[in-house]
């Protein structure tokens, strides 16, 4: 395997080829209801129906199946805000390994969950990510197992970047695609499938403005740690970019928005009452941010939101959307 800490178009391709009989290539869908509120043709990119209901499992299992067999035979293990926790769950279930997720006790109860319905053990940890990690490499090394990195890994962002190459088959002539921001792997993924096919095409990453690492780095023009705070898109949540998605987001990314809380929950309203779609706060921030008026658009602008995903508890999305219990 590559030493590169960046993935090619050529990796993307292999990936997509690795993958093909493996996850849902999802559907385009036209938003043609939300159109009217955001003033441009709006199209949504589901990951929300995606096997394991998040982006995930593209770039879990690319890695899983690109691993020597030996290599993963005593199991896999990493920690995850929770999509890439029940990602790797499946593909282990998949390979038939052992398989360990070191969760944040933060972690919303359907992840854990999902991710234990999946075969998985799970560790519910008190720290933040660093310690996380710290935590995973040490259970590795006492076990063997091999780590998985959910946004630091080049070829996990290249599974997560066949999401790109999607949307360029199914939309050849669209104008922008706006990326929900968290980690980085997901957007390095799709900027690259992007960029390296069709430069002419903008992609916006979308961060909470309550942990607004990313935007702060490229005003900094450094790699920014920033206090974490408690925003609502938990899959979002992290307080230093990632190391080598930075780079690339700083190559290939044109914009980085960012959308407050109230916004992203009007994301997620518009989703469920318009499109008739479940998404978690992550997955709606595209939306938000354009509801919020705050990218730039042509009225006839193509432009596709990607929904990473939606894995969020039942009573919490009741609470959202003013439901009776």
């Amino acid at each position: 395997m590559t030493m590169r800490n960046y993935p090619t178009i050529q990796d993307i391709r292999e990936a997509q080829q690795r993958l093909k009989p493996h996850v849902r290539h999802t559907p385009l869908l036209r938003a043609d209801k939300i159109e009217k509120a955001v003033g441009c043709q709006l199209y949504l990119k589901p990951e929300t129906l995606q096997i394991t209901g998040a982006f995930k499992i593209r770039g879990a299992l690319n890695k899983a199946l690109s691993l020597p067999r030996e290599e993963i035979a005593n199991g896999i293990i990493a920690t995850s805000s929770g999509n890439h926790a029940q990602a790797l769950a499946y593909a282990a279930r998949m390979l038939g390994v052992k398989v360990m997720l070191v969760l944040p006790v933060t972690t919303p109860k359907i992840k854990i969950a999902n991710t234990e319905a999946l075969g998985a053990e799970v560790i519910l940890f008190d720290g933040d990510n660093a310690a996380r990690w710290r935590k995973v490499y040490e259970i590795a090394e006492g076990n063997d197992y091999a780590v998985i990195h959910g946004f630091e890994d080049p070829v996990v962002m290249a599974g997560q970047g066949t999401i790109g190459c999607e949307i360029l088959e199914d939309l050849e002539d669209v104008d922008t695609i706006i990326v929900p921001l968290g980690g980085g792997g997901l957007i390095s993924g799709i900027a690259t499938a992007i960029k390296e096919t069709k430069p002419s095409v903008r992609v916006i990453g979308a961060e909470p403005a309550l942990t607004p690492k990313y935007f702060y780095s490229r005003k900094n023009k450094e790699r920014t740690s920033l206090p974490l705070k408690n925003t609502i898109a938990d899959g979002l949540r992290l307080s230093v970019p990632g190391r080598n998605p930075y780079p690339i987001i700083e190559k290939y990314v044109d914009e980085i928005v960012l959308v407050e809380d109230e916004h992203i929950i009007a994301g997620m309203r518009a989703l469920a009452k318009d499109a008739k779609l479940i998404a978690e706060p992550a997955a709606a921030i595209g939306v938000g941010a354009l509801l919020a008026g705050s990218i730039d658009l042509k009225p006839d602008e193509k432009v596709c939101a990607v929904l990473s995903g939606g894995n969020w508890d039942l009573s919490d999305l009741a609470e959202i959307y003013n439901l009776a219990p």
